[in-house]
């Protein structure tokens, strides 16, 4: 992608917070920060990967606030559009996962600035000039009524403009709180907007209620039901016909150390599959899918004619991930093709 083109990615910046050497959240009395969130981690990827994208969204205007700025900034996110009001930032404190444990996620994102958004606050029609393609996640909508209509604000402007809108599924159950909030019809709703779209096997089969072929890797050789997969995802398109790109990422974690991950592009009627990546020294999942959908953006343009290169080109991406603490795949485009040829 050259650096004439232009990306927009909109949503939240969060603070997360952790305890070092894997330990539970009532342990030890000290917590270490990183800024991440979806829409951001995107961006940090793109513009790693020599992008000129711009990262949209609201924040206090705070030190902290504008520390996270900043580390976006110096990371090559353009932030001249982040508006500033409200009182605090969203947050989330994480547990990661150890030997048999899971991971543990818990939001403190009530009363953000970002989850005060009002249609109208976000110059659209400005930010969007020129743009190709403004991505979006189902996280937004989900933090309240307010935020939900400010992101179909920006859909609906962005259809208008005849801007390419890209989409992460992310439904996350923990934060669709408000009176009324209807999770699947409003990602479904989203789903209808949109040209390209990602999401992992599990969100796939609860936003469709269609149970898929289990991926239950244990090495490289596990074969995948291409054919289930292919009807599933024809079925798809005739109900979501605008979109052309359904990426789907598909995990079998063997150990909090060691998943086994692929993909599955379907793109224009044809169904691809990607090799298994077999990675053993997981150091932090955060942010996979993020890498996913800023590969395959990064990709479309990098190898426009090549399909099955921009498939291969997100797993290897999103594997790279896996290795690099925090939210943020800092991989490298080098770093990302070298992946590529490993398997």
């Amino acid at each position: 992608m050259t650096q004439s083109q232009k990306i927009i990615t909109f949503g939240e910046l969060l603070l997360r917070f952790s305890k070092d050497q894997h330990q539970r959240l009532s342990q030890g009395g000290y917590f270490t920060s990183l800024y991440g969130g979806s829409e951001a981690n995107v961006a940090v990827s793109l513009a790693t990967l020599g992008n000129h994208v711009e990262y949209v969204t609201r924040l206090p205007d705070t030190p902290v606030a504008h520390a996270g700025v900043q580390n976006l900034m110096q990371l090559g996110v353009d932030c001249h559009n982040v508006i500033y009001g409200g009182q605090r930032i969203g947050t989330y404190y994480l547990e990661p996962a150890a030997g048999m444990r899971s991971a543990k996620v818990v939001y403190d994102r009530a009363g953000s600035a970002c989850s005060e958004l009002q249609p109208g606050m976000i110059p659209w029609r400005q930010i969007l000039k020129g743009a190709q393609v403004l991505h979006v996640s189902g996280i937004t909508p989900a933090i309240s009524r307010s935020a939900y209509d400010a992101v179909f604000e920006a859909l609906d402007i962005a259809d208008e403009m005849g801007v390419l809108i890209s989409y992460d599924i992310n439904y996350r159950k923990n934060l669709w709180r408000y009176e009324g909030a209807d999770p699947r019809q409003t990602l479904k709703r989203m789903l209808a907007h949109c040209d390209m779209m990602f999401g992992d096997a599990i969100e796939f089969e609860w936003l469709c209620q269609r149970q898929q072929p289990p991926f239950t890797a244990t090495d490289t050789h596990f074969q995948m039901q291409m054919d289930e997969y292919r009807e599933w995802f024809d079925e798809l398109h005739a109900e979501f016909p605008r979109c052309r790109k359904w990426l789907m990422g598909m995990r079998n974690m063997v150990a909090s150390s060691r998943h086994l991950l692929t993909a599955l592009l379907w793109t224009d009627g044809e169904l691809l599959k990607a090799p298994i990546h077999d990675i053993n020294g997981v150091v932090d999942p955060s942010g996979v899918g993020d890498a996913f959908m800023a590969g395959l953006l990064h990709a479309r343009s990098a190898f426009p004619d090549d399909p099955q290169r921009q498939l291969d080109y997100s797993l290897a991406a999103s594997a790279l991930k896996n290795t690099i603490n925090g939210d943020f795949n800092l991989g490298t485009d080098e770093e990302i093709r070298e992946v590529m040829a490993s398997v």
